[in-house]
């Protein structure tokens, strides 16, 4: 079921576009917190824009959709896994975790905090959890829009979640991206970088929360 709802969500098109938006956001942007010898891990994958973007030593994606494996470079490593069941890594393993408009779809808060354990438990000591969440109190208008979004998340309650499951909030952005690549500043590539370069924009403009865990 879900599969039919992604592929009538993003035709080729969107994909080929958001493809081209996520290198530029990690070129611009994450790839500041990912140091070039990091173990990676991106969480509910997906597309793997992000994973095979990034520059790292060793890169996974976690994802319980086997059609992840169209899409990854041939560098990543697929762990076909439930999020708060990452069998295939030993504890400390990684030193970056990066979950993007994942948490939403999670089924309820329980589930969330078995995620962050779990994400918790496969991070080094001082390994850094990078999140990009919509923000119901920015996007409340579209968030319920679809189907499989079942929690509502503002940066105050993400980061409560964080600090319950053992990690150290080191930086929030609560309006950094768009909500979505329709958007106007997600329409292109260039607008997107010169609106990484002007944050007051995203005052205007952001209703997903950018937020980095470490650790403890």
């Amino acid at each position: 079921m879900i599969e039919k709802i992604y592929q009538a969500r993003f035709d080729a098109a969107t994909v080929a576009a958001k493809k081209r938006l996520w290198e530029v956001l990690v070129e611009d942007f994450l790839q500041a917190y990912v140091p070039p010898g990091a173990a990676v891990v991106d969480v509910g994958g997906g597309y793997c824009e992000f994973i095979n973007a990034v520059r790292c030593r060793k890169k996974y994606v976690v994802d319980l959709n086997p059609d992840v494996a169209r899409y990854a470079a041939p560098e990543v490593e697929i762990l076909l896994s439930d999020a708060g069941d990452i069998s295939g890594l030993p504890d400390d393993a990684v030193d970056v975790v990066f979950a993007s408009n994942f948490f939403e779809h999670l089924p309820d808060k329980p589930a969330l905090f078995e995620v962050l354990e779990e994400l918790h438990r496969v991070l080094k000591r001082g390994g850094k959890l990078l999140i990009i969440q919509p923000n119901i109190k920015y996007a409340y208008r579209e968030y319920w829009d679809f189907i499989d979004h079942h929690i509502p998340l503002t940066e105050n309650s993400l980061g409560e979640a964080l600090i319950g499951s053992g990690f150290t909030v080191e930086r929030c952005i609560p309006r950094f991206l768009p909500y979505s690549v329709n958007s106007s500043p997600s329409k292109s590539d260039k607008l997107l970088r010169l609106y990484l370069r002007l944050p007051l924009a995203w005052r205007v403009f952001g209703k997903q929360t950018f937020m980095v865990g470490v650790k403890r």
